[in-house]
């Protein structure tokens, strides 16, 4: 049986590795801390499955979803988007549901992309971007992200000949895997620099709400900034958002595009030609979580700031000195050597003889290697207990 070769690029996946390892230890009888992945073990708000639940008696929501029947929740996106960076959003145009802010980000490049075309991707960076590249049977431009940058890409690095093929460029700040967050003052360069070189401009954004400060903030307003406030006209941007981190509702598959309402409209034709919508009970535990109290949001900022400080603590007192991130969920940390050219084998093998889980950073691009992330999913003594066994394990 042949295949399409646009599948080759797909069958290498450092992360079904870190599972088949997972499955080993676990079958070997250790106990397994798995900060391998970044799902979050918060519940979701009770007023939030209320809406859901409430839904599910009512049989208007259980048939297809067209985008008329997404109005609610579209009004809901864009009122958020406003009151939190204040900038007004056209809800018919420039809204767009998805399932999952992945879905966006994967089926984009269909609809920007022709065989051949470059697309310009962070490296470290999260793999779902260069997943959709390859579908779309582009070619990805890995723009190094590095530590004396302050994970920032440096786009005057772009070979011209690239940029003669290039049609998108993606950024996602704050960043996963390195944690890094980015000023204003950046994504006007960004913006200013698609226009120029006639570039789409894509910034995933999941981590908006997941920002560190002295005291958290306990209203909408955005401690990081929208690619949008750089490109108020949005003349080429689109940004993706989720509710899975901030909402703790990434097992109900819902997010959004905000932006241009040329690609929201060649979004909407890809998505027309592979889905319906969201179930409308989750899209209207979406609208409760977005019109809703955010106290929620506010929890668990604070929840993952003291897990952050838990864990830096503890990997500073074993002698692993690890910066301190001002976001996300995660913690991006240089290997020590021997480890320090082989991010795979020391996640391999810390699972194997501590039952601790990682994700390689090779696994996220080339410019990865030598770094792991851990993703703060766990009660701070199960943190506490995940570095003991780190500790043993450097010995």
């Amino acid at each position: 049986m042949q295949f399409a070769k646009r599948l080759q690029p797909l069958q290498s996946n450092v992360f079904a590795d870190m599972d088949k390892a997972k499955a080993v230890a676990l079958a070997a009888g250790k106990q397994l801390i798995d900060l391998s992945l970044g799902s979050s073990d918060l519940p979701a708000e009770a007023h939030v499955i209320d809406a859901i639940a409430k839904s599910l008696d009512d049989r208007t929501t259980h048939g297809y979803l067209l985008f008329n029947g997404t109005k609610e929740f579209r009004q809901a996106a864009a009122n958020w988007y406003q009151q939190k960076f204040g900038i007004k959003v056209d809800p018919e145009t420039e809204v767009l549901p998805l399932i999952g802010s992945q879905e966006g980000t994967a089926h984009l490049p269909l609809a920007v992309l022709n065989p051949g075309d470059f697309a310009l991707l962070l490296d470290p960076g999260y793999p779902s971007h260069a997943g959709g590249v390859h579908l779309a049977s582009g070619q990805i431009y890995s723009m190094p992200i590095l530590a004396e940058n302050n994970f920032l890409p440096v786009f005057s690095d772009i070979p011209a000949a690239v940029l003669d093929q290039s049609r998108m460029m993606v950024l996602s700040y704050p960043h996963n895997p390195t944690c890094a967050i980015a000023p204003l003052s950046f994504f006007q360069e960004a913006v200013a620099f698609c226009q120029q070189h006639h570039l789409v401009l894509v910034h995933d954004f999941p981590y908006v709400d997941l920002v560190f400060s002295q005291e958290d903030t306990p209203n909408l307003k955005s401690l990081v900034p929208s690619i949008l406030q750089a490109d108020p006209e949005k003349t080429v941007s689109i940004e993706f958002f989720t509710l899975s981190k901030s909402y703790n509702m990434g097992g109900f598959r819902i997010g959004y595009a905000i932006g241009n309402a040329q690609l929201i409209n060649a979004l909407r034709q890809v998505k027309a030609a592979v889905d319906f919508n969201q179930y409308q009970g989750i899209l209207n535990g979406a609208i409760a979580a977005l019109t809703g109290a955010q106290t929620g949001v506010t929890s668990a900022v604070t929840t993952f700031r003291q897990r952050r400080d838990t864990f830096i603590t503890a990997l500073h007192r074993i002698g692993w000195n690890v910066p301190t991130p001002k976001a996300t969920m995660y913690i991006w940390a240089k290997l020590p050597e021997p480890w320090n050219q082989n991010s795979i084998e020391f996640c391999q093998q810390l699972v194997k003889k501590t039952g601790v889980a990682a994700s390689p950073g090779a696994g996220f691009g080339k410019s990865g290697e030598g770094y792991v992330r851990f993703a703060l999913v766990h009660e701070p003594p199960i943190l506490e207990t995940a570095v003991e066994r780190i500790a043993e394990f450097l010995k």
